[in-house]
């Protein structure tokens, strides 16, 4: 009797160490992306990042807690010069400086342009994110990104005015506003070719 006693006691306590196993466990490995080394290009992206007083975003927890601390500001769906598309694998919410940066470059665009719209296509990502984007996009961040601090955006450059189409004219305006911005010692920027998109981290200016 004790033997079998035993044996479910056994059984049982595997059971509840799987299950907690499976639920503590990351599906990253936080020691290997830090050894990853950012080339020299993202390297001041990522030391702008942490002058925030922002942890690497690990998981919607944290998010939440940076919200509740009034640290992290939603980033409106729609404003003037811009439009968020649909976030699978980011979160919209920045810190106040780069929402506040965000919504100063899309009015610069809009003024611009008379009255054109670009689409900002990622925002903020925790690790667990970033897990979830690499099954689907091989190129994604190994390392840190300076997306995983809050103070970072995606700007398309092939959608404007919520159309998917190469547009030169509009692409030349927005980098022109980028560059203004960047001159001003308020942004770094980096046109990134495969994603089709213009990775932007706010500075602590």
């Amino acid at each position: 009797m004790r033997k079998f006693l035993y044996i479910i006691l056994l059984v049982f306590y595997q059971f509840v160490n799987s299950q907690t196993s499976t639920k503590i466990l990351p599906c990253y490995d936080l020691s290997n992306i830090l050894k990853v080394e950012p080339t020299l290009l993202y390297k001041p992206h990522l030391d702008a990042s942490k002058s925030f007083n922002v942890n690497i975003l690990k998981n919607t927890s944290q998010v939440q807690k940076y919200i509740n601390k009034g640290k992290f500001h939603t980033v409106k769906k729609t404003g003037k010069g811009y439009k968020v598309q649909k976030l699978e694998y980011s979160r919209p919410y920045l810190v106040s400086k780069a929402k506040a940066t965000l919504e100063k470059i899309a009015a610069r665009f809009s003024k611009e342009t008379k009255g054109h719209t670009f689409t900002v296509s990622s925002i903020t990502r925790t690790l667990e994110d970033q897990c979830r984007l690499r099954r689907v996009n091989s190129n994604a961040s190994l390392g840190i990104s300076s997306h995983n601090y809050g103070n970072s955006f995606d700007i398309s450059y092939v959608r404007f005015n919520n159309k998917l189409q190469i547009n030169p004219k509009m692409e030349a305006a927005l980098e022109k506003v980028l560059k203004y911005y960047a001159d001003a010692g308020r942004i770094f920027y980096i046109k990134e070719r495969q994603q089709s998109c213009f990775h932007i981290t706010v500075r602590n200016y």
